[in-house]
C-alpha cells in the first residue's frame, strides 16, 4: 500500500492512457507501461487497485497534485448545519454566502469532476481487462481485484450523485474510439441500480478482514448499501444490512483504552484518532476503512489535508495585543483553520460525553510563547477559547476538533499531515441502523442501538420517546463530527435546508434551493460537443 512508486505509475497510467490519441497507442513497447502490458497478469492488476487506493486517498488531499491546493471532498463537509468556512477565499466563502459565486466556472468543481470520473475510469479499466481469458489466475484472485475495483467505482458514483444528482454514467473503459462527446445525465436512479451491483458484488467477494492496512473490507460494502437502502427508501433491506456489520465481532466497537496513550488520561472513542492508532492492526477493531499516508517515501508521500483544515489558527490568537500560544508538537502542529464548528455543533454535547471532551475539542491552550504573554498572566496559564459567540470568519478564537491533531516528527510546521486516518467506522453504521430502525417502526430497537455509542461516550442513555430523525441526526454531528460526509447525510434525509437555517448563523440567509446541488462545471458542459448537456436548475 505504501510503495509509492507503483502507485503513482499506476495511477498515471490510466490518466496518461485515456488522454493519449488511438494513433499514438498502435505500438506496444515492453519499455512503456500500459494497461496492455501492465494488465496480463495478477502483479499487474494489484498495482492498478494501488492506483485506485491513491485515488481515494486523494479525497482528503489537495485538488492538485503538485500543490496542496483544497481538499478534494471539501464541499461534503462544511456550509452544513455542524460546520462552517472559518476561513476567507474564492471557495470557501461558497460555503458561508452561497449566491452567484456558487457557479458553474468554479475551478475546484471542476477538479473534483475530473478526479471522480479519472477514478471511476481507472477502475473501469481494471474490470474490463481482468476479464481478458488469457490471464492466469484463481477466480478468487479476479474476484478479488474486480471487488475492489467495483467498490471503489460505487464509491465515486456515490460523490457524483450528492454533488450533480443525475450524472453520466459509464462501467466500461473509454479510451481511443470508444471517447465521447455526447454524454448523457442517467437518472440518479439509474446511477444507484449500478452501485448497489458494485456493492452487492463486493460483499460477496471482499474479505472480512485484512492483513494489510487500508484495504477496503466487506463491512464497508456493507455500510455503503445500507446507506444507499436508507436514501432509496427501502428500510427494512437497510437494516438487515446494516445489522451485518453491528453483529459482527470483527467490527466490534472500541469501548476500552488502547495503543500509544493507553496509560495517558484519554478515552476509548479519542484514542481511535491517535497517531499509531488508526488501523485494525494497531486494536482499532472499530475501524471500516483507514486511508494511509506516510512521510519520506521514495517517488511520492501520500498524505492527507485533514489536520491543515480542521486544526485552528491558534498561533495566530492575541490577547492584549499579545500572541501567547506557538506552533507546537503538543497542540497538534500547524492547522489553518478554514473549517470550523458551528456554534450549535459546539453546544450538543450533554455533561459527562467523552465526545465533547477536551480530549476531543480543543477548547483551550496554555501559554507556551515566552514572548507573547499578555498581561497579568505567566508562561504556562490556561487561555480559554470563546464558544459563547457566533461563529464568524477568520476566527483564531474558536475551538476545534482534535480528530485530526496530528505534528510531522519532522516539523509541526508542515501543512500536510502524515498519519493514517479512520476513513469509516462502524459507528457510523450504528447510526444507520437506528435511523434503519426508526423509520421501520421499533424508536425502542433504535434507542438500544443508539445507547451502545452513548454507554461507550459515558453520555446519558436515551429513550423511544426521544428517538426521531432529528434526534438520530444531532446523535451524528455528536459521533461523527468532521468524519462523515454530512452535506450527503442532510441531503439524503432531505434536510439540509432546513437545518442549515436553523443551526448556520452565515449560511442561513444566503443557502437557497438551488444549493441542494452544484452546479455542473463549465468545462465538461462544453466538452460534451455534440450533445447540449444541462444544467442544474437555477446555474
Amino acid at each position: 500500500m505504501r510503495k509509492l512508486n507503483k502507485i503513482v505509475i499506476a495511477l498515471l497510467i490510466v490518466t496518461l492512457f485515456h488522454g493519449c490519441s488511438k494513433d499514438a497507442l498502435v505500438e506496444n513497447s515492453p519499455s512503456v507501461v500500459l494497461p496492455e502490458n501492465l494488465y496480463v497478469n495478477k502483479a499487474g492488476f494489484d498495482a492498478g487497485i494501488n492506483g485506485l487506493y491513491d485515488q481515494v486517498r486523494r479525497s482528503r488531499s489537495g485538488n492538485t497534485l503538485g500543490s496542496v491546493g483544497a481538499m478534494m471532498t471539501g464541499p461534503a463537509y462544511v456550509g452544513t448545519d455542524n460546520a462552517y468556512a472559518n476561513w476567507r477565499d474564492g471557495l470557501e466563502d461558497i460555503y458561508n454566502n452561497w449566491g452567484i459565486i456558487n457557479n458553474a466556472a468554479v475551478d475546484h468543481f471542476r477538479l473534483e469532476w475530473a478526479w471522480l470520473y479519472e477514478t471511476i475510469n481507472a477502475a473501469n479499466t481494471i474490470t474490463t481487462r481482468a476479464e481478458n481469458p488469457n490471464i492466469s489466475w484463481s477466480a478468487t484472485d479476479k474476484n478479488l481485484v474486480l471487488a475492489e475495483a467495483r467498490a471503489i467505482r460505487a464509491w465515486s458514483y456515490r460523490h457524483l450523485t450528492y454533488m450533480w444528482g443525475p450524472v453520466p454514467l459509464t462501467l466500461t473503459e473509454s479510451s481511443g474510439s470508444t471517447i465521447k462527446t455526447d454524454w448523457v445525465r442517467a437518472p440518479v436512479s439509474e446511477v444507484q441500480a449500478a452501485m448497489e451491483a458494485d456493492w452487492l458484488f463486493a460483499e460477496q467477494h471482499l474479505p472480512v478482514t485484512s492483513t494489510l492496512n487500508g484495504k477496503i473490507l466487506k463491512g464497508v460494502a456493507q455500510h455503503y448499501l445500507a446507506e444507499l437502502y436508507l436514501a432509496q427508501g427501502k428500510d427494512a433491506q437497510a437494516r438487515d444490512m446494516a445489522l451485518k456489520v453491528t453483529t459482527n465481532n470483527n467490527y466490534r466497537l472500541v469501548t476500552a483504552r488502547y495503543g500509544v496513550k493507553a496509560t495517558q488520561p484519554g478515552t476509548p472513542f479519542t484514542d481511535m484518532f491517535l497517531d499509531g492508532n488508526s488501523n485494525r492492526a494497531q486494536g482499532n477493531t472499530e475501524a471500516l476503512w483507514v486511508l494511509q499516508a506516510e512521510l519520506n517515501v521514495i517517488g511520492g508521500e501520500p498524505n492527507n489535508v485533514m489536520r491543515r483544515y480542521w486544526v485552528n489558527r491558534y498561533y495566530s490568537f492575541t490577547q492584549g495585543g499579545r500572541n501567547p500560544f506557538l506552533v507546537s508538537a503538543e497542540y497538534g502542529g500547524r492547522g489553518i483553520g478554514r473549517y470550523g464548528p458551528t456554534k450549535w455543533a459546539l453546544g450538543i454535547y450533554p455533561a459527562g460525553d467523552d465526545r465533547g471532551s477536551d480530549f476531543a475539542w480543543r477548547f483551550n491552550y496554555a501559554i507556551n510563547n515566552p514572548a507573547g504573554i499578555p498581561a497579568g498572566l505567566k508562561l504556562g496559564d490556561i487561555i480559554q477559547l470563546d464558544r459563547t459567540s457566533n461563529e464568524k470568519t477568520v476566527n483564531a478564537n474558536w475551538p476545534h476538533t482534535r480528530k485530526w491533531d496530528y505534528a510531522s516528527p519532522v516539523d509541526p510546521n508542515v501543512d500536510r499531515a502524515y498519519n493514517d486516518q479512520v476513513y469509516l467506522r462502524s459507528a457510523d453504521t450504528y447510526l444507520l441502523l437506528a435511523e434503519a430502525q426508526m423509520k421501520t417502526g421499533a424508536p425502542g430497537d433504535a434507542a438500544t442501538t443508539i445507547n451502545v455509542l452513548r454507554n461507550r461516550a459515558k453520555a446519558p442513555t436515551v429513550s423511544a420517546a426521544q428517538i426521531n430523525l432529528d434526534f438520530i441526526l444531532d446523535e451524528r454531528s455528536r459521533e461523527l463530527f468532521s468524519e462523515e460526509e454530512r452535506r450527503y447525510t442532510l441531503l439524503r434525509t432531505g434536510k439540509l435546508l432546513e437545518r442549515v437555517r436553523l443551526y448556520n448563523v452565515l449560511a442561513r440567509t444566503t443557502i437557497a434551493d438551488r444549493d441542494l446541488l452544484f452546479p455542473i462545471p463549465q468545462s465538461v458542459i462544453d466538452a460534451n460537443l455534440t450533445l447540449k448537456m444541462p444544467n442544474n436548475p437555477g446555474y
